[in-house]
């Protein structure tokens, strides 16, 4: 028994947001048929970087789903879209501007007539009303309107952009399986579902409480490198080492910072451990930058992290699926897929005891499940054939 088995989500999303949280859905047992355009999909399908012509976003991102094309634009697409909400969907998930799906006679108030059961997530940048909602965006816009661009970086420089994409991963796509799952544990009470409305900059401004708290307390927005977990402290810091490469060390807790102190050759400093805002935080600061650059990498961790230091490698992403930790967890999987051959993919982050989430299938072709899906809803193969010819499936 998978934790989600007998759930089905309809999944019109692509790229990045919603598929990787109805990734996360299907990992967990439910059942995801992502639901695209006949003529060429998601663009995760073309887009590079490819493995055997297949783009590699898409094999990560659509393990454990179906695939059917509809053209939603023509009345018999329209049709077949509502005879799978009708016919038992849980969820459906949506990533368009708000009003398009209403435009198409499919929004939630249309979609509630045939299926009151029905959870109707919608998956948006700025949400569905305030003065930005018709405005396009991407992840860095988010993150800049929310704050987090604006702290991010050094002191005295620029903003620098994260290396993930913080507002479509978490914002969007982990915020959407929140709101999924609460409505599917409110509907056993209730007996019905509901909108959801699910907005990516929203979730950019709720991931800055401690941020926040500061402002409120100061009325001070923090600046790029000053602040006590933006780089203001040398024992928050990232150090560059002997050999170009760098280390994380995070000793805030006193007990952490004597400890450092001791390995580095620095008792001295035990004794008062920096506080924001003091001027020797940037002499000590300096002072460590210039210590670490004494030994490599390897000889500060095999010498640090097994005193309880709080120290640990700044590692490629290359590092990181090598890394025996990760390993053990089972971060770093391997998949057959027919076309693409052996895959790697992350692991499934969540670990149950009982009902573990697994891979059980490869992305899916485009329209791999169409004629599945159809019969199973009682067309025929004539029908299924005469849909095809008209293009409004594949």
């Amino acid at each position: 028994m998978r934790p989600l088995e007998g759930i089905k989500i309809l999944d019109l999303t692509r790229l990045l947001p919603g598929p990787y949280g109805t990734m996360l859905l299907g990992d967990l047992g439910a059942e995801v048929i992502k639901i695209e355009e006949p003529e060429q999909g998601d663009y995760a399908r073309w887009n590079p970087p490819q493995i055997n012509g297949i783009g590699s976003r898409h094999l990560l991102l659509n393990r454990n789903k179906k695939s059917i094309t509809l053209n939603l634009k023509k009345p018999e697409g329209r049709s077949i879209f509502l005879k799978m909400v009708e016919k038992g969907a849980d969820v459906l998930i949506e990533q368009f501007r708000p009003g398009v799906m209403d435009r198409l006679g499919l929004g939630h108030k249309d979609l509630e007539k045939i299926n009151a059961r029905l959870i109707y997530c919608s998956l948006t940048g700025f949400g569905q009303d305030g003065p930005y909602k018709n405005l396009a965006g991407h992840d860095l816009n988010y993150i800049g309107i929310g704050g987090i661009l604006g702290m991010t970086g050094q002191k005295g420089g620029s903003p620098v952009i994260p290396g993930i994409q913080i507002a479509d991963l978490v914002g969007g796509g982990l915020y959407s399986v929140i709101g999924i799952l609460t409505a599917l544990v409110t509907r056993q009470k209730t007996g019905r579902g509901q909108f959801i409305d699910v907005s990516m900059l929203d979730g950019v401004v709720s991931l800055i409480p401690d941020s926040a708290a500061l402002f409120f307390a100061e009325g001070e927005s923090p600046k790029p490198g000053e602040r006590r977990l933006g780089g203001g402290l040398p024992q928050y810091q990232v150090y560059r080492t002997k050999d170009g490469k760098y280390l994380a060390v995070g000793a805030l807790e006193e007990k952490f910072w004597v400890n450092l102190c001791r390995g580095i050759g620095r008792p001295e400093w035990a004794d008062k451990i920096p506080r924001e805002g003091e001027p020797r935080c940037q002499e000590i600061k300096e002072e460590m930058s210039r210590i670490f650059l004494t030994k490599t990498q390897k000889e500060w961790l095999d010498l640090l992290m097994k005193e309880d230091t709080c120290v640990t490698a700044v590692q490629s992403i290359a590092e990181t699926f090598d890394d025996p930790h990760v390993l053990h967890r089972k971060m770093l999987v391997e998949t057959v897929h027919p076309r693409a051959g052996r895959v790697r993919q992350i692991g499934v982050p969540i670990k149950f005891s009982d009902t573990p989430g697994e891979i059980r299938t490869p992305a899916p072709e485009i329209g791999e499940h169409t004629e599945e899906i159809m019969k199973g809803m009682g067309y025929k193969e004539e029908e299924i054939m005469l849909l095809r010819n008209e293009g409004v499936i594949r």
